[in-house]
C-alpha cells in the first residue's frame, strides 16, 4: 500500500483523501522543523521560519492530517536583533531556526535559537496568540535545536546542540520562571557529527532524547533518526536507531519532528523531510509509531530488523473533520493580515496598510538598500508555493497611485527570483518581466487596474500571465522554474519599491492563491 502511495504522492496527491485515508506529504508546502503536542483534543504544532516575519508559526488539528496556520510566536523580527531589518535584510536562511513547543504550568512555551544572537523563548495562554515578546535566554551564537522539558518534580531542563562545537548536545537546568539557564548545570549527554532535532520526553518513566545524526553510508550523507534511553536523565543511554533514511531520490530524510500520542492512545511522528532541494522546501508528513520492548519505531518495520521505513500513507488517526484547503483568497477585509502571510525579513512599519484604504492592501514603495539587489527590496509580502497538479496566484492591483521610478508586481524567490509588474517613468507605466536580472519589456499599461497571474505545476515551471480586464488573460515573460534556497521551498509575494524616491504605492484588491486539492482523482 505504501509503495502505491508513495506514487500518489508523486502524481500530487496529498493528505487527506477523503475515505479514513491519508497520503504523504499532509501539507505539501515549506513547514521545516516541526514540533507538535497535544492539549486535550487539540494538537498544535510549530514550524521554523528563518528570515520570515512574523516569525515560527503556529498550527492547529483536530486529526493531525488536517492542517491550518492560527499565527506565529514572533511578531517583530527586530526584537530578535537588528539584521532582520528593512535597512540590513541580511539574515537570509539564518534566524528564526528549529524549536519545540510544549504545554507547562496552563501555558504554551516555545523555545528557539537564531545561530547569530541566541536561545529565545516566549509563552502565551493561546496558542494561536498573542505571545509575550520573545526574552532572550541567552546571548550566544553557534546553537541550535532546542527542547525544553519539566520532570515529574517540577525542574525545568533545556536540551541542546553546540553546531560550532563539534556538534556536542549539551543539556542545562532551566530556572523556575524558564527564563534563564543555570550554566553551571551543563552537561554533555551525546558527541556525534551532525547531531540535531533534539526532543527529550519521559514515557512510563524512562527519558527518551530524541536526535538525528548525520551519517556516511554507502559514499552518502544521510541524516539517521535515532533515540537514547535511560532511567535517569543524565544517563547512561542506551541507543537504537528509528528509522531507516535512504535520501532524496527514496524518501527524502524523514529526521526532524515531534512524537505525539492521540486520545485514543496511538503513538505518531510529525516530521519534515529534511532534504531540501525542491521547489516547495521541507514538507509536512505523519509517521505511525509503534512501540516494541519499550523503543518506538517510526514508519514500517518491513524487513523485521526492528527499524522503520517511510510510510508513505495509511488510515487517518481520527474521523470526522473537514480536509485542508490549501486555497488562500484573501480580500483585505480583515483589520489583520491572514496567519499564512509573512513579510521578508521585518517590514518598514508606515510603509504598508489595511486602513488607509478599507478593503485594501496598500503597499508604498521604499528604496532598496541596495538598488540592483532584489534581495534588499523591503515590505515584500509573501506566502508558500505549495507543490500539487495545479497552482494559480492571481492578483488584482490598481496602480494609480505610482510614481516615477516605481515597480510593484507579482513575485517568486527563493535563492534565485522572478517577477511579473508595472514600471513607471516618465508618467509611463509599462510592462516588465524580470527573471534574476535578465529584463523582458511589454505593452504600456493604459489602464488603472491590472490583473497580474503566476500558473505551475508539479514541475515548478512557472507561467507567467496578466490582463486588463479580470477575464482575459495573456502571457508574457518566460518560464521560470520554482526553486529552493537559504533553506526554504520558493515564496509568492508581492512587492513595490522605488530605486529613486520614497514615492508611489499600489492598492491590492484581492489575492487569490488557489491550489489543487488533497486527491488527484
Amino acid at each position: 500500500m505504501e509503495d502505491n502511495d508513495h506514487l500518489l504522492s508523486k502524481k500530487g496527491a496529498w493528505g487527506d483523501q477523503g475515505d479514513g485515508t491519508y497520503i504523504n506529504p499532509v501539507l505539501p508546502g515549506d513547514y521545516s522543523d516541526p514540533d507538535v503536542i497535544r492539549v486535550g483534543d487539540d494538537y498544535y504544532g510549530i514550524s521554523s521560519t528563518l528570515h520570515c516575519s512574523p516569525g515560527m508559526a503556529v498550527l492547529h488539528s483536530k486529526d493531525l492530517v488536517n492542517w491550518r496556520m492560527i499565527g506565529h510566536v514572533v511578531q517583530d523580527l527586530t526584537s530578535i536583533g537588528p539584521e532582520y531589518g528593512y535597512d540590513r535584510m541580511n539574515r537570509y536562511g539564518r534566524g528564526v531556526w528549529a524549536g519545540a513547543i510544549r504545554f507547562h504550568e496552563d501555558k504554551y512555551w516555545v523555545y528557539f535559537f537564531t545561530p547569530d544572537e541566541g536561545l529565545f523563548m516566549s509563552t502565551s495562554s493561546d496558542p494561536a496568540g498573542p505571545w509575550e515578546p520573545p526574552h532572550q535566554v541567552w546571548a550566544v551564537s553557534g546553537w541550535d535545536d532546542c527542547c525544553p522539558f519539566w520532570d515529574d518534580d517540577g525542574q525545568g531542563y533545556l536540551v541542546a546542540t553546540h553546531f560550532a562545537g563539534n556538534y556536542n548536545i549539551h543539556l542545562f537546568k532551566l530556572s523556575e520562571d524558564g527564563k534563564e539557564l543555570l550554566h553551571d548545570s551543563d552537561t554533555i549527554i551525546h558527541r556525534y557529527k551532525g547531531s540535531e532535532a533534539n526532543k527529550l520526553y519521559k514515557i512510563n518513566g524512562y527519558y527518551y532524547f530524541f536526535h538525528s545524526e548525520v551519517r556516511l553510508e554507502e559514499g552518502a550523507q544521510v541524516r539517521v533518526v535515532m533515540m537514547l534511553r535511560s532511567e535517569h536523565i543524565y544517563g547512561p543511554y542506551e541507543e537504537k536507531e528509528l528509522i531507516h533514511t535512504h535520501g532524496m531520490e527514496v524518501d527524502r530524510e524523514p529526521n526532524q519532528g515531534g512524537l505525539v500520542q492521540t486520545v485514543s492512545g496511538e503513538w505518531y511522528f510529525i516530521s519534515h523531510q529534511g532534504t531540501g532541494g525542491y521547489y516547495e522546501g521541507r514538507t509536512l508528513h505523519l509517521l505511525p509509531v509503534t512501540w516494541v520492548e519499550g523503543w518506538p519505531i517510526i514508519g514500517k518495520d518491513t524487513d523485521g530488523d526492528g527499524i522503520g521505513e517511510m510510510v508513505w500513507g495509511g488510515k487517518k488517526p481520527i474521523d470526522g473533520y473537514p480536509m485542508t484547503v490549501l486555497s488562500a483568497n484573501d480580500d483585505f477585509d480583515r483589520a489583520v493580515l491572514e496567519p499564512y502571510w509573512e513579510w521578508n525579513h521585518q517590514p518598514r512599519a508606515g510603509k504598508w496598510s489595511l486602513k488607509e484604504r478599507p478593503g485594501y492592501l496598500r503597499l508604498y514603495a521604499c528604496q532598496p538598500v541596495d538598488k540592483d539587489n532584489f534581495f534588499t527590496v523591503c515590505n515584500v509580502i509573501t506566502q508558500r508555493a505549495f507543490r500539487t497538479v495545479h497552482n494559480t496566484a492571481t492578483v488584482k492591483i490598481e496602480i494609480g497611485g505610482m510614481a516615477d521610478g516605481q515597480e510593484a508586481g507579482l513575485c517568486h524567490f527563493a535563492r534565485t527570483y522572478c517577477t511579473i509588474g508595472v514600471h513607471q517613468q516618465k508618467g509611463t507605466r509599462v510592462l516588465k518581466f524580470n527573471d534574476s536580472g535578465k529584463f523582458e519589456w511589454g505593452p504600456a499599461i493604459t489602464v488603472s487596474t491590472l490583473w497580474l497571474k503566476s500558473v505551475w505545476g508539479l514541475d515548478g515551471i512557472n507561467r507567467f500571465e496578466y490582463s486588463i480586464d479580470g477575464v482575459n488573460f495573456t502571457g508574457f515573460g518566460d518560464v521560470y522554474q520554482l526553486g529552493w534556497g537559504h533553506y526554504r521551498g520558493d515564496r509568492i509575494g508581492l512587492y513595490s519599491y522605488n530605486r529613486e524616491s520614497e514615492r508611489g504605492y499600489i492598492d491590492v484588491d484581492q489575492f487569490c492563491h488557489e491550489v489543487a486539492g488533497a486527491s488527484t482523482t
